[in-house]
């Protein structure tokens, strides 16, 4: 059995998908799974569905859910591997499964992999690696899920390791002069954080090294409105020095 949370959030065996209709029970599905392998204590399932003001029946709830996830398991994958999916760990709750049946480690794993032979100076299997990671994702994780405190904390980390991948596959991807396939995808990055400067310095260089001048000043100009206006700040640095290169470049 598969677990996927890089995006909204599954349980795949073989060709059979499923996923809890329950919005809670989908919540502790999901930590559950981010914290597989390892206990997830009572008390921290009643904060992630509660919060700050847990009801009185909240222990007796969250015993509910979880024996409702564990029937749904059994119904829908079988007795076998259902009854040993999620099993009681003083104190809390256990979801067995193999580390590699998890969308997110394997995700972690790529990454390491690409930062390897980025280090090693091997600058293509860098970029192949990257995009092998970045590839798993399907969106925003957990999307199908109503994230309390302790998923949001999980999934901000996700996210953040994820930009931190698409920095890496970008300095690799210019390295090798790939800059007329990258400047869509840093369109597309500088809309989706538009406050990220190191996003907003790449497309203009990558647009300007792909003979785009015109453009990459228009992207630079964008990009200094954008501080100006949102944040009254003035560019960094490295995007002076950006647009500096392409007045400097020739025409």
């Amino acid at each position: 059995m598969e677990f996927k949370v890089l995006g909204p959030i599954v349980a795949v065996n073989k060709r059979l998908v499923f996923t809890p209709s329950a919005p809670k029970v989908k919540q502790v599905l999901a930590l559950l799974v981010l914290r597989a392998n390892h206990v997830v204590s009572l008390e921290t399932i009643i904060d992630e569905l509660w919060g700050d003001h847990p009801p009185r029946t909240a222990i007796t709830t969250a015993q509910t859910y979880i024996y409702q996830l564990r029937r749904a398991f059994v119904m829908e994958l079988g007795d076998k591997l259902g009854d040993r999916a999620i099993v009681t760990a003083p104190p809390g709750y256990v979801l067995r499964t193999p580390e590699e049946s998890l969308d997110f480690r394997n995700f972690e794993r790529l990454a390491e992999r690409a930062r390897a032979c980025r280090t090693a100076g091997d600058t293509e299997a860098s970029a192949r690696w990257t995009e092998s990671a970045l590839a798993m994702w399907q969106g925003v994780p957990l999307a199908n899920v109503e994230r309390g405190p302790v998923l949001q904390n999980y999934v901000s980390r996700l996210e953040e390791k994820r930009v931190s991948v698409r920095e890496l596959h970008i300095r690799s991807a210019m390295e090798l002069k790939r800059y007329h396939e990258l400047v869509a995808e840093l369109r597309s990055l500088v809309l989706e954080y538009p406050f990220n400067e190191w996003f907003q310095t790449q497309l203009v260089l990558a647009l300007n090294k792909a003979g785009r001048r015109v453009e990459a000043l228009q992207a630079y100009q964008k990009a200094r409105v954008l501080l100006r206006d949102e944040l009254g700040l003035d560019p960094s640095d490295d995007l002076r020095r950006a647009q500096q290169e392409v007045l400097n470049s020739p025409s």
